[in-house]
């Protein structure tokens, strides 16, 4: 398995399919107008599962399919089927936002998804629609309930927590993912790609999410066992179990083994990152299989990101990306890199 110059593994792989979304939150996509990715460049499913198998021969065993809102992906059951027929591939994922899942739920699970995470940042349908733009709250936990009944191996709650918009909902939100079975992720607001509204001030931390819910449950407790994964996880005297994602505050790149693939093949190394490694030339091009393993194998044995951290080290925090380099590169938006 090859390693970064900290000894980080290659294993997880977050694949977008699409950079476009039916909703406009404002933590990810808060302007009017975007510049889309060409859709002559945009990879196809074929493409898409050779890539992965690639990174997988290389020690990728964990996939995420990511947008944009993959689900606007037409008739993605089929690529799923592709990706889950890889041996290596032993965990399979998939994040939404839940406006078209209700419908494809169960043809996800029956092509081989094995976990999926629905994002939902509020329980309230005005509130839904001022952070997001579409009054679309009905149809995403219609897409939560078909994802329950659909036997998914686990089914988690996403929800990007910011002060004064749906701080006040974490008790809620916390008592709704336990009636349903799923497990909730709090995630600090990032600074990242398109969060071009984002400010310290709005950020609500790991620590006072962690003091909100022990004033109402008491006693938390710190579970073993993270290693790579993004989220902390803790359980309630009634075990309950919720994680946070604290990237903004605490970051955790030390341990982090993720990349990232857009629709149209380039490979991120970094959340953070100001650019990748265009893949998709060399593959429409010809190149082998070890062709394209040796160009992944080169990068990431070079990889020295750690952007979460030199952000959380920077004199002046404001917003990362002003809105002129956006417009001049959609590779830089939270929508395009997948998240």
């Amino acid at each position: 398995m090859v390693a970064d110059r900290f000894n980080r593994p290659l294993r997880s792989l977050r694949v977008s399919v699409t950079d476009r979304c039916n909703l406009r939150c404002q933590y990810c996509m808060p302007e009017t107008d975007y510049a889309w990715l060409p859709r002559e460049n945009i990879l196809d499913f074929e493409e898409i599962a050779q890539l992965v198998e690639v990174f997988s021969s290389e020690g990728v065993d964990r996939v995420r399919i990511t947008g944009g809102e993959p689900l606007l992906r037409r008739d993605l059951p089929r690529l799923i089927e592709l990706v889950a027929a890889q041996p290596a591939i032993r965990d399979l994922a998939l994040t939404t936002n839940g406006v078209l899942l209700a419908p494809q739920a169960a043809a996800l699970r029956a092509a081989g998804l094995h976990r999926i995470t629905v994002s939902l940042d509020t329980l309230r349908r005005d509130r839904f629609q001022a952070l997001a733009r579409f009054d679309e709250l009905r149809a995403v936990l219609a897409g939560i309930d078909a994802a329950a009944g659909a036997g998914f191996d686990s089914i988690k709650i996403d929800t990007v927590v910011m002060r004064g918009r749906n701080d006040d909902e974490i008790e809620d939100l916390l008592a709704f993912a336990r009636s349903i079975g799923a497990e909730i992720r709090f995630i600090e607001y990032m600074d990242v790609g398109g969060a071009t509204h984002w400010s310290m001030d709005d950020v609500v931390s790991r620590r006072e999410i962690l003091a909100r819910v022990a004033a109402t449950h008491g006693s938390i407790e710190s579970l073993p066992g993270r290693d790579s994964a993004p989220a902390e996880r803790f359980r309630l005297q009634d075990g309950t179990t919720f994680g946070i994602i604290a990237s903004t505050t605490e970051p955790f790149c030390a341990a982090c083994d993720r990349s990232r693939l857009t629709a149209d093949g380039l490979w991120l190394l970094c959340l953070y990152a100001r650019g990748g490694l265009d893949l998709r030339h060399p593959l429409r091009e010809g190149a082998t299989r070890e062709e394209l393993a040796h160009l992944i194998r080169t990068v990431w044995s070079m990889r020295a990101d750690r952007g979460a951290e030199e952000r959380l080290g920077s004199p002046a925090r404001d917003v990362l990306i002003p809105v002129a380099a956006l417009r001049r590169d959609a590779h830089l938006e939270m929508h395009t890199r997948g998240g």
